[in-house]
């Protein structure tokens, strides 16, 4: 007879975590409701307010900080999702739940979680990365250049329209019911809808193209997971404080906490080459937040709050493209499954956070009242998930430096369209700034280039001296 204890206790793990989140949730809705009414008794003459979500309370809260308010329910609630998984694990790793238990759903579903797969061998990267090399082989210089084009035009059309969508509805006022004028300002209904239709993408095209199994357990992708929808979030999040053109620019500066997590996770080595690019970009950085000016964002209080937020972004950013590294490394993974792991996790976090603060309901009531954010959401999802589809491609048909060259363009011409769009005024200082950390980005790119022909010479030199015979007397 089938033991099913092992298989309740998971149950009621999952079933008393949700529970005690939310009961504290409701705790902090009570803590944070300040209606018309003294110990729960209507003040006479006055209309009762209706029943807030959490998340529009948190939205009454001070502009310069409820953004620390959200971030703690936000964590808060993607507790919904990680405190049930780390019960689990250790419980199914104290008492050998794979090894013991009968063959079943559940046990199927945990095994896929905690332990992974088999390797698919369609599946992995080196085969279509090998393909991928023969066919360049055999196209012509006229179908490369299309090819090229078609990559240019992908990456450029998808993340242009993205930037200035998401600058449109993070910083511009929506007209609603009775001509009032508002603003969206729950940033996670954007990292959620964005995605979910990634995840619905890339699991449609896993399906159609049968790459179900691989070694890495899902659990693998939480962590690249949180950490992404973190650096999206703030992403968001800073545009309410600084500028585009500055969001833009302190995503060049990437590569600073790339390298210093490169050291902590991988214990990577950089040549001298890297350290100057880092200092330059960091210096053309300065440079442009000194020479740029946006009246409608200089107290020093959203000034600070913007660069942290910035600061934030790009340290989750640096996490995720390290952490993902590890795991191709690790388990050789397809992209898409990488991107599909990735936004599952992301969309399970976002949606049972959105849920525990009542998101889902103050944003689609929102987008009743704005028929307009409807179509920019829509189109900013699409454009998100598009572009990641294209980085893919690109990478895999033309290599990461070609990538790199394009992306850098498109972030030079995402400054001049919102300069030009909304209006943003930067100094000759902050061109010079855009100036500096351009170059450094190509400079960066070409030595790198160098760098890697003359190993490839060396090598080259160093067979075949040794397929030389040697003469013996």
């Amino acid at each position: 007879m089938r033991n099913y204890v092992p298989d309740i206790i998971i149950c009621f793990i999952v079933i008393v975590t949700i529970t005690i989140v939310r009961l504290v949730s409701h705790i902090l809705h009570e803590s944070l409701h300040d209606g018309p009414e003294v110990a729960g008794i209507p003040l006479e003459g006055v209309k009762p307010e209706p029943e807030l979500t959490l998340s529009q309370l948190i939205d009454r809260t001070s502009h310069q900080y409820s953004w620390l308010l959200r971030l703690s329910v936000n964590l808060f609630g993607y507790l919904c999702i990680l405190l049930p998984g780390v019960l689990i694990y250790k419980y199914t790793k104290r008492s050998k739940y794979l090894e013991r238990s009968e063959r079943s759903h559940l046990s199927s579903l945990v095994k896929f979680c905690f332990s992974g797969s088999g390797p698919d061998e369609r599946s992995l990267d080196g085969g279509s990365q090998a393909s991928a090399k023969g066919a360049s082989s055999k196209r012509t210089t006229a179908q490369e250049c299309a090819l090229l084009a078609y990559c240019l035009v992908g990456l450029m059309g998808s993340y242009l329209t993205w930037g200035v969508l998401q600058e449109k509805i993070m910083t511009q006022e929506y007209e609603g019911p009775a001509k009032g004028k508002s603003h969206f300002k729950d940033s996670q209904f954007l990292v959620f809808s964005n995605r979910v239709l990634g995840f619905m993408i890339t699991a449609i095209y896993l399906v159609a193209k049968r790459q179900f199994r691989h070694r890495a357990p899902l659990y693998k992708y939480s962590f690249a997971s949180f950490s992404n929808i973190m650096s999206a979030w703030f992403q968001y999040e800073a545009l309410k404080f600084v500028n585009f053109p500055t969001q833009v620019l302190a995503k060049s500066c990437k590569i600073i906490p790339v390298m210093i997590m490169g050291k902590i996770i991988s214990r990577n080595k950089y040549e001298f080459y890297e350290y100057l690019t880092a200092v330059m970009i960091s210096v053309g950085m300065i440079f442009f937040l000194t020479g740029s000016t946006d009246e409608s964002k200089t107290t020093a209080i959203t000034t600070i709050t913007g660069v942290l937020l910035l600061t934030f972004y790009m340290i989750f950013d640096s996490f995720t493209s390290n952490w993902q590294g590890e795991l191709f490394k690790s388990y050789s993974m397809s992209s898409i499954q990488m991107m599909c792991g990735v936004n599952l996790f992301s969309t399970l976090f976002t949606g049972a956070s959105l849920a525990m603060q009542g998101g889902f309901y103050s944003s689609l009531e929102f987008a009743v009242d704005h028929p307009k954010f409807v179509i920019d959401c829509v189109i900013l999802s699409i454009s998100s998930a598009i572009g990641q589809l294209f980085i893919f491609y690109t990478i895999a048909t033309f290599g990461a430096v070609v990538f790199t060259i394009i992306m850098t363009l498109r972030q030079a011409i995402a400054i001049l369209l919102s300069c030009l769009i909304y209006q943003h005024r930067i100094s000759f200082l902050g061109v010079i700034g855009v100036l500096i950390v351009f170059l450094a980005i190509f400079l960066r790119v070409y030595c790198n280039q160098r760098l890697k022909a003359i190993k490839l010479r060396h090598q080259t030199a160093q067979s075949s001296n040794l397929a030389k015979p040697r003469i013996t007397v």
